[in-house]
């Protein structure tokens, strides 16, 4: 496991166009994982040290969207009742689900999304010790 701690960046496609809401991480968390191989991962996050939740980041270009720059967007598992802009967003690697591809459609895009968020959330069922991982603390 690795994890990775920066400041959120707020809402982007996620939210408005695809109705998952994502925090998109800095630029500095980028950095950070530049040695994972794109794609899409589970694991578990925490907000300004909060309760630690079920997490799936997509790391990479976003081949859907033609990004020319690499992100980290993490969708947290919890419905937040307020937007968390600015605060401090902790996730941990827990492994991985698939290697991050374009799709014909949006809402194809959708239906493989929430398929990731399924099987991320399955396989976390069996790692639940590590929401008290001291990277949390």
């Amino acid at each position: 496991s690795s994890g990775i701690n920066a400041e959120y960046g707020g809402f982007g496609r996620g939210s408005k166009e695809l109705g998952i809401p994502t925090a998109n991480m800095d630029k500095t968390a980028v950095c950070s994982v530049a040695s994972l191989s794109t794609g899409v991962y589970y694991g578990f996050a925490s907000v300004s040290g909060g309760p630690v939740f079920k997490a799936v980041t997509s790391v990479g270009w976003n081949p859907q969207y033609m990004n020319k720059e690499k992100s980290v967007e993490v969708h947290i598992l919890h419905n937040f009742k307020d937007d968390f802009y600015g605060e401090e967003l902790r996730f941990i690697f827990l492994g991985y689900i698939r290697d991050e591809c374009a799709f014909t459609s949006v809402e194809a895009l959708i239906e493989r999304i929430h398929k990731d968020i399924e099987e991320g959330s399955n396989s976390l069922e069996t790692m639940l010790e590590f929401r008290d991982d001291e990277f949390f603390r």
